[in-house]
């Protein structure tokens, strides 16, 4: 498993006061579409936050069904690549945040499911959808978000990083 660290307020792990986990999942069809969600201006791959007492499949599950309504059996799967951010003063709140998120490939044809979904209130004010874009596509879509909003050019340029591998590691 690749780990790559996003550093740029230079903090040691002495400096962090809380970890936040989160999975992702790379769930793409046999026409090579990767799923992904768009909400608040943002894409995302399905994922979020790991609960108390969850380990990080039942993580990746349940996100899955949450966001997209596809209800997956996720056993023996194994991250491809961790991404850490360590940000100083996260969200001024006065804390330094580790946040650290493992992304996972999916190979699934189970179509979304929005009747399904579990959205937040902030999803769905944000206008929360579900699409299919090609592998070949993804990276110009993204790139295109970048300045939709402040906040996409920290995602955008994870979500790259994790199709860059994506591709190295399965599309050679």
């Amino acid at each position: 498993m690749k780990e790559v660290l996003y550093n740029y307020d230079n903090l040691t792990s002495k400096d962090i006061d809380e970890v936040v986990i989160r999975t992702k999942g790379l769930l793409i069809n046999e026409n090579d579409e990767i799923l992904v969600v768009y909400s608040n201006k943002t894409y995302h791959f399905p994922g979020g936050h790991l609960e108390e007492g969850e380990s990080l499949l039942e993580c990746l599950s349940r996100e899955i069904k949450e966001e997209a309504g596809i209800d997956l059996k996720i056993e023996d799967l194994e991250p491809f690549e961790k991404i850490t951010h360590y940000n100083k003063n996260y969200h001024n709140l006065g804390k330094n945040r580790e946040s650290a998120v493992y992304y996972y490939v999916l190979n699934t044809d189970k179509e979304y499911d929005i009747s399904n979904q579990n959205l937040t209130k902030d999803e769905i004010e944000g206008n929360f959808t579900v699409k299919r874009i090609h592998i070949n596509d993804i990276e110009q879509v993204l790139i295109d978000s970048i300045n939709d909003r402040e906040f996409n050019k920290v995602i955008v340029e994870e979500m790259l990083d994790a199709i860059k591998e994506y591709k190295k590691i399965y599309k050679k």
